[in-house]
């Protein structure tokens, strides 16, 4: 749905709140007309209400909205005296037509000044719960939303099994897509295993803004773009829907910024023709063939995690002839280590001439197809050569910037034209190529001028990474926020107890040296907490008592 179509969606149901309360509004000391205006009519009744005026604010911003308009619904009825649970069930699953009941058939008497607190126990608990998963929904929606790492992409930065917090604010935080969404989970209700959302209606992309740009080096979390192939709860290789806001998010490090010129060349990152300077923080693991002289020590799996920081899995080359040929994933620090220390005679880094086995060829979106081929790495064209640790320049598109196309470039540029620049509607752009011509929707396309910022994200575990390598940009629209804060770390490979990674634990992900962690400050804090509370609490009992 455009703008226009949800302000005639919107104007419907004031039209629907209108017929159904004017009698209450009147009732209450107020004008039939004023139940039929826009905004002014939410902020009459919660005058009626007792309620304060700023909760109309909430019923404006979507996911939180739906749960205000159950509130909204009990709390009509129970300020003209329907507050019996009968009233309060039916409200509620009649979605407040039970009103328009109450306000032609029953006697309406306004309760002013009414007691808005709950008169019984589980009335407490619900009105509590029912809140504070509205403060929880907007906190998680637009200020801060809690992460798990689930792949060792950004092993050494980030650690599988971390569990951040991830800022909305530093990029702006972007208004939910999907309206009709079960609060704070993703794209599936946990334990149930069912989709948590409604795919229509959808809400135009907006974006509140930000105070900072992504930057180069920044670790970004966003939604995987090419999440509409084996989307829940397809698995067959086809083109399905799904909205932005509800495809996978994923978390890799942004090498390339909109504008820039990048290439790579034997696994090294050149942006606008120099090497691009990694943050002190990021220590990039490659894969290595190795020759192995202390099988005790490569088979002591703590000892290598302890003395090399060795936490991948270490591969047998050879099963049948020579045990000592082995695959580790290290830095280039560790391997030169291990080679100084005399546990390996013999190392080399292994050539990724070609990409993993991901290729998504959007010719046919009706058809999707993964092939295993040598032109599988983004944007799979066989002519450019394009591999794992090499790839010629190209650019990234910004916002504004008009770029000629042909039938050399178009390759780059035919899924962000199609999908990314089409809608979030799922109406997609046709690009076709016939010959040297290149055609948008049977039109000749000569050039084209971009509409959004896009980005190039990989992972620092660089032979473990699904990253643009090998799906391609990642557009703006599609960013989620910032991490900005590890506040519990687990290693499930580890005993219960011995699997808190307590270094860890309240340690910044962006900045220099070493991670410190904040753990210890953080206790003391929360102990000093509960000791003020608990003594002003026995000041407030002695001075009531005596």
């Amino acid at each position: 749905m455009n703008w226009t179509e949800w302000l005639i969606v919107f104007l419907i149901i004031q039209l629907i709140h209108g017929l159904g309360t004017w009698k209450m509004y009147t009732a209450a000391g107020y004008k039939a007309w004023q139940s039929f205006v826009p905004i002014y009519n939410a902020i009459i009744l919660m005058k009626v209400m007792n309620r304060p005026w700023w909760w109309t604010l909430l019923l404006f911003l979507p996911v939180v909205n739906i749960l205000m308009f159950i509130v909204v619904w009990v709390d009509t009825l129970r300020s003209f005296g329907y507050n019996k649970p009968v009233d309060t069930a039916l409200g509620i699953l009649t979605l407040g037509f039970y009103i328009y009941y109450i306000n032609y058939t029953k006697p309406l008497i306004h309760v002013k000044e009414r007691e808005v607190n709950p008169r019984t126990a589980v009335g407490e608990w619900t009105n509590s719960i029912l809140f504070a998963v509205i403060a929880a929904t907007i906190v998680h929606t637009y200020v801060m939303q809690p992460f798990i790492i689930p792949t060792s992409s950004l092993e050494k930065t980030l650690l599988t099994g971390d569990f951040l917090f991830v800022s909305k604010f530093h990029y702006g935080a972007r208004l939910p897509m999907t309206p009709i969404a079960a609060p704070m989970v993703h794209d599936t209700i946990p334990v149930a295993g069912i989709k948590s959302y409604l795919a229509r209606p959808q809400i135009p992309y907006i974006r509140i803004p930000g105070f900072q740009k992504i930057e180069r080096n920044d670790i970004v979390v966003f939604n995987y773009p090419t999440d509409t192939i084996n989307s829940y709860p397809f698995d067959d290789g086809k083109f399905h829907y799904k909205p932005i806001d509800k495809k996978s998010n994923y978390v890799k490090r942004c090498v390339a910024i909109a504008g820039d010129k990048m290439s790579m060349k034997d696994g090294v990152i050149f942006i606008n023709g120099e090497e691009l300077i990694l943050p002190e923080r990021a220590r990039p693991q490659h894969k290595y063939n190795i020759i192995a002289t202390r099988l005790d020590l490569m088979a002591n799996q703590a000892y290598m995690i302890e003395k090399y920081d060795l936490t991948e899995q270490i591969y047998q080359k050879d099963r049948t002839n020579n045990r000592n040929n082995l695959e580790i994933t290290a830095t280039k620090a560790a391997i030169e280590q291990l080679k100084s220390d005399g546990v390996i005679s013999f190392y080399e880094r292994q050539n990724q001439l070609l990409a993993a086995p991901f290729r998504t060829d959007y010719r046919d979106r009706r058809d999707i197809k993964t092939a295993y081929s040598k032109d599988n790495a983004f944007p799979y064209d066989a002519r450019l050569l394009n591999n794992n640790d090499d790839r010629e320049e190209f650019l990234i598109p910004a916002a504004g910037m008009t770029v000629a196309i042909d039938h050399k470039n178009i390759p780059y540029f035919k899924r962000i034209i199609e999908v990314y620049e089409g809608s979030e509607m799922a109406v997609f752009n046709d690009i076709t190529t016939i010959g040297k011509n290149v055609f948008l929707n049977g039109i000749p396309l000569g050039s084209y001028t971009f509409k959004q910022d896009y980005y190039w994200l990989m992972g620092d575990n660089r032979d473990n990474s699904l990253d643009s390598r090998f799906w391609g940009y990642v557009p703006f629209n599609h960013v989620v926020g910032k991490p900005v804060f590890v506040w519990m770390s687990y290693d499930s490979n580890k005993s219960f107890f011995s699997a808190f990674r307590f270094e860890r634990m309240f340690t910044t992900v962006n900045g220099t040296g070493k991670p410190t962690s904040y753990l210890v400050y953080f206790l003391v804090l929360l102990a000093g907490y509960f000791v003020v509370k608990k003594i002003l609490k026995n000041k407030k009992e002695n001075k009531a008592t005596s």
